[in-house]
């Protein structure tokens, strides 16, 4: 079975994508950054001069939430990653990210790479990350159900 979902709750893509596909036992989380349903992005903030101060750990678990988030509404979590892909815009971000995404996984944790961008849909953006969890179709060939993730 294919589904594809724009999750309710959860910043609307900047495009026409959703936020994830499931085909068959695998579901495919696409590129997630920070952008909360507001617009904004946590880890971005703006003086009134406009000068930014961009926090690479913010951004990056804002980042892996939103993706539990998307798993949450395909009936998983991030336990069920199997391989993810980060994308950064500066490699002196990498000691930051790393940090966080140790956090949440460790060696047992999903496949990963990690490669740097010249840039991201948004300039306030210092990553982003797309994901593949493995979530087995119920017996009988139905996925497991589809909700809008808790908040």
């Amino acid at each position: 079975m294919t589904d594809a979902l724009v999750v309710p709750g959860m910043a609307v893509p900047r495009g026409r994508f959703p936020h994830f596909r499931r085909a068959g036992d695998l579901v495919f989380v696409s590129g997630t950054s920070s952008r909360r349903p507001d617009g904004t992005f946590a880890g971005a903030s703006a003086d009134p001069m406009g000068v930014t101060d961009l926090d690479i750990r913010a951004q990056t678990r804002a980042v892996i939430e939103n993706i539990g988030a998307v798993l949450a509404a395909a009936g998983g979590s991030l336990t069920d990653l199997v391989n993810v892909t980060t994308y950064l815009v500066s490699m002196n971000d990498f000691g930051g990210y790393n940090e966080v995404y140790a956090e949440f996984f460790d060696e047992t944790g999903p496949a990963r790479t990690t490669v740097a961008v010249h840039q991201l849909p948004h300039p306030h953006l210092l990553i982003e990350i797309s994901a593949t969890a493995y979530l087995p179709e119920i017996p009988g060939g139905s996925p497991r159900s589809i909700s809008a993730p808790a908040r």
